[in-house]
Protein backbone atom coordinates (compact mmCIF):
# COMPACT_ATOMS: atom_id res chain seq x y z
CA UNK A 1 0.00 0.00 0.00
CA UNK A 2 1.04 3.61 -0.39
CA UNK A 3 1.81 5.73 2.67
CA UNK A 4 1.01 9.32 3.45
CA UNK A 5 3.77 11.68 4.54
CA UNK A 6 1.44 13.01 7.24
CA UNK A 7 1.56 11.18 10.57
CA UNK A 8 1.67 11.49 14.35
CA UNK A 9 2.55 9.28 17.33
CA UNK A 10 3.26 9.88 21.01
CA UNK A 11 4.21 7.82 24.07
CA UNK A 12 5.32 8.11 27.70
CA UNK A 13 7.80 6.15 29.80
CA UNK A 14 9.84 6.23 32.96
CA UNK A 15 12.82 4.73 34.69
CA UNK A 16 13.53 6.04 38.18
CA UNK A 17 14.41 8.82 38.68
CA UNK A 18 13.51 9.88 35.10
CA UNK A 19 10.21 10.16 33.25
CA UNK A 20 9.75 11.19 29.62
CA UNK A 21 7.36 11.80 26.75
CA UNK A 22 7.79 11.26 23.01
CA UNK A 23 6.25 13.38 20.24
CA UNK A 24 6.75 12.26 16.61
CA UNK A 25 5.02 13.96 13.68
CA UNK A 26 5.57 14.65 9.99
CA UNK A 27 4.27 16.58 6.98
CA UNK A 28 5.03 16.35 3.27
CA UNK A 29 8.42 17.29 1.81
CA UNK A 30 10.41 16.63 -1.36
CA UNK A 31 12.90 14.42 0.51
CA UNK A 32 13.51 13.12 4.02
CA UNK A 33 14.16 15.92 6.49
CA UNK A 34 14.75 14.69 10.07
CA UNK A 35 14.69 17.20 12.92
CA UNK A 36 15.35 15.76 16.38
CA UNK A 37 15.12 17.52 19.74
CA UNK A 38 16.83 15.09 22.12
CA UNK A 39 18.85 15.87 25.31
CA UNK A 40 22.49 15.99 24.22
CA UNK A 41 23.73 14.61 27.54
CA UNK A 42 22.29 11.19 26.67
CA UNK A 43 25.32 9.89 24.80
CA UNK A 44 24.65 8.08 21.54
CA UNK A 45 20.86 8.39 21.71
CA UNK A 46 20.23 10.93 18.95
CA UNK A 47 22.38 9.08 16.40
CA UNK A 48 20.55 5.81 17.13
CA UNK A 49 17.11 7.42 16.82
CA UNK A 50 18.07 9.16 13.59
CA UNK A 51 19.27 5.87 12.09
CA UNK A 52 16.00 4.12 13.04
CA UNK A 53 13.93 6.85 11.40
CA UNK A 54 16.04 6.78 8.23
CA UNK A 55 15.43 3.02 7.92
CA UNK A 56 11.66 3.31 8.38
CA UNK A 57 10.95 6.39 6.20
CA UNK A 58 11.92 7.66 2.77
CA UNK A 59 10.19 11.07 2.51
CA UNK A 60 8.67 13.71 4.72
CA UNK A 61 9.58 16.53 7.08
CA UNK A 62 9.81 14.64 10.39
CA UNK A 63 10.01 16.23 13.83
CA UNK A 64 10.87 14.17 16.92
CA UNK A 65 10.80 15.69 20.41
CA UNK A 66 11.88 13.86 23.58
CA UNK A 67 11.03 15.65 26.83
CA UNK A 68 12.87 14.23 29.82
CA UNK A 69 12.27 15.09 33.48
CA UNK A 70 13.79 13.98 36.76
CA UNK A 71 11.69 13.16 39.84
CA UNK A 72 12.72 13.57 43.47
CA UNK A 73 15.94 11.66 43.77
CA UNK A 74 16.26 9.13 46.59
CA UNK A 75 19.87 9.24 47.86
CA UNK A 76 21.91 6.10 47.68
CA UNK A 77 23.12 5.23 51.23
CA UNK A 78 26.16 3.21 52.28
CA UNK A 79 27.36 2.03 55.68
CA UNK A 80 30.48 3.83 56.93
CA UNK A 81 32.42 0.94 58.43
CA UNK A 82 35.00 3.15 60.15
CA UNK A 83 32.38 5.34 61.83
CA UNK A 84 30.36 2.31 62.90
CA UNK A 85 33.41 0.63 64.46
CA UNK A 86 34.18 3.79 66.41
CA UNK A 87 30.57 3.98 67.67
CA UNK A 88 30.59 0.31 68.75
CA UNK A 89 33.93 0.76 70.55
CA UNK A 90 32.55 3.81 72.36
CA UNK A 91 29.37 1.93 73.28
CA UNK A 92 31.36 -1.02 74.67
CA UNK A 93 33.53 1.32 76.72
CA UNK A 94 30.46 3.14 78.07
CA UNK A 95 28.80 -0.10 79.13
CA UNK A 96 32.02 -1.29 80.76
CA UNK A 97 32.38 1.90 82.83
CA UNK A 98 28.68 1.82 83.77
CA UNK A 99 29.01 -1.77 85.03
CA UNK A 100 32.08 -0.75 87.07
CA UNK A 101 29.93 1.78 88.86
CA UNK A 102 27.00 -0.64 89.27
CA UNK A 103 24.86 0.99 86.62
CA UNK A 104 22.83 -0.80 83.98
CA UNK A 105 22.34 0.90 80.59
CA UNK A 106 19.28 0.37 78.44
CA UNK A 107 19.93 -1.91 75.45
CA UNK A 108 20.81 -0.13 72.19
CA UNK A 109 19.09 -1.00 68.89
CA UNK A 110 20.48 -0.92 65.37
CA UNK A 111 18.19 1.96 64.39
CA UNK A 112 19.72 4.10 67.12
CA UNK A 113 23.20 3.39 65.82
CA UNK A 114 22.34 4.02 62.16
CA UNK A 115 20.74 7.33 63.10
CA UNK A 116 24.02 8.65 64.44
CA UNK A 117 25.75 11.17 62.21
CA UNK A 118 28.46 9.70 60.02
CA UNK A 119 27.39 6.05 60.32
CA UNK A 120 25.47 6.20 57.03
CA UNK A 121 26.97 8.02 54.02
CA UNK A 122 25.05 9.25 50.96
CA UNK A 123 26.39 7.55 47.85
CA UNK A 124 28.55 9.67 45.61
CA UNK A 125 29.95 9.39 42.14
CA UNK A 126 28.80 10.03 38.58
CA UNK A 127 25.36 8.74 37.60
CA UNK A 128 25.23 5.85 35.12
CA UNK A 129 22.75 6.76 32.36
CA UNK A 130 23.32 3.60 30.29
CA UNK A 131 20.13 1.84 31.51
CA UNK A 132 18.04 4.93 30.74
CA UNK A 133 19.46 5.23 27.21
CA UNK A 134 18.89 1.49 26.63
CA UNK A 135 15.23 1.76 27.66
CA UNK A 136 14.68 4.84 25.50
CA UNK A 137 16.09 2.99 22.48
CA UNK A 138 13.87 -0.02 23.21
CA UNK A 139 10.76 2.14 23.46
CA UNK A 140 11.49 4.00 20.24
CA UNK A 141 10.84 0.97 18.00
CA UNK A 142 7.14 0.61 18.95
CA UNK A 143 6.73 4.39 18.65
CA UNK A 144 8.04 4.38 15.07
CA UNK A 145 5.85 1.37 14.28
CA UNK A 146 2.74 3.22 15.48
CA UNK A 147 3.85 6.27 13.48
CA UNK A 148 4.30 4.27 10.28
CA UNK A 149 0.95 2.53 10.82
CA UNK A 150 -0.79 5.91 10.97
CA UNK A 151 0.91 6.96 7.73
CA UNK A 152 -0.29 3.73 6.14
CA UNK A 153 -3.85 4.38 7.31
CA UNK A 154 -3.68 7.87 5.82
CA UNK A 155 -2.22 6.29 2.67
CA UNK A 156 -5.23 3.99 2.30
CA UNK A 157 -7.53 7.02 2.37
CA UNK A 158 -5.31 8.77 -0.19
CA UNK A 159 -5.36 5.73 -2.48
CA UNK A 160 -9.16 5.63 -2.44
CA UNK A 161 -9.38 9.31 -3.35
CA UNK A 162 -6.85 8.89 -6.18
CA UNK A 163 -8.63 5.82 -7.55
CA UNK A 164 -11.90 7.78 -7.72
CA UNK A 165 -10.17 10.66 -9.47
CA UNK A 166 -8.57 8.28 -11.98
CA UNK A 167 -12.01 6.84 -12.70
CA UNK A 168 -13.25 10.36 -13.40
CA UNK A 169 -10.31 10.94 -15.76
CA UNK A 170 -11.27 7.73 -17.59
CA UNK A 171 -14.86 8.92 -17.91
CA UNK A 172 -13.83 12.32 -19.25
CA UNK A 173 -11.35 10.73 -21.66
CA UNK A 174 -14.11 8.50 -23.04
CA UNK A 175 -16.39 11.53 -23.37
CA UNK A 176 -13.64 13.46 -25.19
CA UNK A 177 -13.14 10.52 -27.54
CA UNK A 178 -16.83 10.52 -28.47
CA UNK A 179 -16.82 14.28 -29.07
CA UNK A 180 -13.64 14.04 -31.16
CA UNK A 181 -15.22 11.34 -33.30
CA UNK A 182 -18.40 13.35 -33.72
CA UNK A 183 -16.54 16.47 -34.87
CA UNK A 184 -14.55 14.67 -37.60
CA UNK A 185 -17.09 15.35 -40.35
CA UNK A 186 -17.43 18.98 -39.30
CA UNK A 187 -13.65 19.42 -39.35
CA UNK A 188 -13.41 17.75 -42.76
CA UNK A 189 -16.17 19.97 -44.14
CA UNK A 190 -14.44 23.06 -42.81
CA UNK A 191 -11.17 21.99 -44.41
CA UNK A 192 -12.87 21.36 -47.76
CA UNK A 193 -14.51 24.77 -47.66
CA UNK A 194 -11.21 26.40 -46.79
CA UNK A 195 -9.51 24.56 -49.65
CA UNK A 196 -12.14 25.73 -52.15
CA UNK A 197 -11.89 29.30 -50.88
CA UNK A 198 -8.12 29.30 -51.21
CA UNK A 199 -8.18 27.83 -54.72
CA UNK A 200 -10.83 30.28 -55.89
CA UNK A 201 -8.84 33.29 -54.68
CA UNK A 202 -5.31 32.24 -55.54
CA UNK A 203 -3.94 32.38 -59.08
CA UNK A 204 -1.26 29.88 -59.93
CA UNK A 205 -1.33 28.09 -56.59
CA UNK A 206 -0.41 24.44 -56.67
CA UNK A 207 -3.58 22.54 -55.66
CA UNK A 208 -1.55 19.60 -54.38
CA UNK A 209 0.57 21.86 -52.17
CA UNK A 210 -2.50 23.57 -50.77
CA UNK A 211 -4.10 20.17 -50.11
CA UNK A 212 -0.97 19.04 -48.29
CA UNK A 213 -1.02 22.12 -46.06
CA UNK A 214 -4.68 21.60 -45.21
CA UNK A 215 -4.02 17.90 -44.52
CA UNK A 216 -1.24 18.96 -42.14
CA UNK A 217 -3.70 21.20 -40.32
CA UNK A 218 -6.06 18.24 -40.04
CA UNK A 219 -3.32 16.12 -38.46
CA UNK A 220 -2.50 18.87 -36.00
CA UNK A 221 -6.14 19.00 -34.94
CA UNK A 222 -6.27 15.24 -34.31
CA UNK A 223 -6.42 14.43 -30.57
CA UNK A 224 -6.25 10.64 -30.86
CA UNK A 225 -2.68 10.43 -29.52
CA UNK A 226 -3.47 12.64 -26.52
CA UNK A 227 -6.47 10.51 -25.59
CA UNK A 228 -4.45 7.31 -25.98
CA UNK A 229 -1.72 8.71 -23.71
CA UNK A 230 -4.28 9.76 -21.11
CA UNK A 231 -5.58 6.18 -20.99
CA UNK A 232 -1.99 4.89 -20.70
CA UNK A 233 -1.29 7.30 -17.84
CA UNK A 234 -4.39 6.09 -16.00
CA UNK A 235 -3.15 2.49 -16.27
CA UNK A 236 0.33 3.52 -15.10
CA UNK A 237 -1.08 5.41 -12.09
CA UNK A 238 -3.25 2.46 -11.07
CA UNK A 239 -0.20 0.22 -11.37
CA UNK A 240 1.81 2.44 -9.03
CA UNK A 241 -1.01 2.52 -6.49
CA UNK A 242 -1.19 -1.28 -6.60
CA UNK A 243 2.59 -1.55 -6.28
CA UNK A 244 2.63 0.57 -3.11
CA UNK A 245 5.73 1.66 -1.24
CA UNK A 246 7.52 4.95 -1.86
CA UNK A 247 5.94 5.82 -5.24
CA UNK A 248 5.17 9.48 -4.52
CA UNK A 249 7.86 10.89 -6.82
CA UNK A 250 6.75 8.68 -9.73
CA UNK A 251 3.12 9.67 -9.23
CA UNK A 252 4.12 13.34 -9.13
CA UNK A 253 5.96 12.98 -12.45
CA UNK A 254 2.93 11.18 -13.92
CA UNK A 255 0.69 14.10 -12.89
CA UNK A 256 2.85 16.38 -15.03
CA UNK A 257 2.27 14.07 -18.00
CA UNK A 258 -1.49 14.05 -17.33
CA UNK A 259 -1.51 17.84 -17.31
CA UNK A 260 0.51 18.07 -20.52
CA UNK A 261 -1.98 15.90 -22.43
CA UNK A 262 -4.97 17.83 -21.08
CA UNK A 263 -3.37 21.14 -22.15
CA UNK A 264 -2.72 19.80 -25.65
CA UNK A 265 -6.28 18.48 -25.87
CA UNK A 266 -7.65 21.93 -25.09
CA UNK A 267 -5.36 23.65 -27.59
CA UNK A 268 -6.39 21.24 -30.40
CA UNK A 269 -10.07 20.93 -29.62
CA UNK A 270 -11.55 23.57 -32.00
CA UNK A 271 -14.88 22.62 -30.43
CA UNK A 272 -16.62 24.21 -27.43
CA UNK A 273 -17.85 20.92 -25.98
CA UNK A 274 -14.45 19.25 -26.34
CA UNK A 275 -12.77 22.29 -24.77
CA UNK A 276 -15.16 22.07 -21.80
CA UNK A 277 -14.24 18.43 -21.28
CA UNK A 278 -10.54 19.32 -21.52
CA UNK A 279 -10.93 22.02 -18.88
CA UNK A 280 -12.72 19.62 -16.53
CA UNK A 281 -9.91 17.13 -17.12
CA UNK A 282 -7.41 19.80 -16.08
CA UNK A 283 -9.40 20.50 -12.90
CA UNK A 284 -9.49 16.81 -11.90
CA UNK A 285 -5.80 16.37 -12.68
CA UNK A 286 -4.98 19.41 -10.53
CA UNK A 287 -6.96 17.87 -7.65
CA UNK A 288 -5.05 14.61 -8.11
CA UNK A 289 -1.76 16.44 -8.04
CA UNK A 290 -2.64 18.05 -4.70
CA UNK A 291 -3.32 14.59 -3.21
CA UNK A 292 -0.16 13.11 -4.73
CA UNK A 293 1.92 15.78 -2.92
CA UNK A 294 1.16 13.89 0.32
CA UNK A 295 2.22 10.44 -0.94
CA UNK A 296 5.56 9.17 0.40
Amino acid sequence: MIRSMTGFASARGEKTPFSWSWDLRSVNAKGLDLRLRVPDWLDGLEAALRADLAKALTRGSVNLTLRLGRGEEVPSLALNQTALAAVLDALAEAEEQAMARGLTLAPSCAADLLALRGVMDAGSGEEDLTPVVAQLKAEFGPLVQAFVQMRETEGMALAEILQNQLTRVEELTAQASELAEARKEAVAETLRANLARVLDNTDGADPDRVAQELALLAVKADVTEELDRLRAHVRAARGLLAQGGAVGRKLDFLMQEFNREANTLCSKSQNADLTAVGLELKAVIDQMREQVQNVE
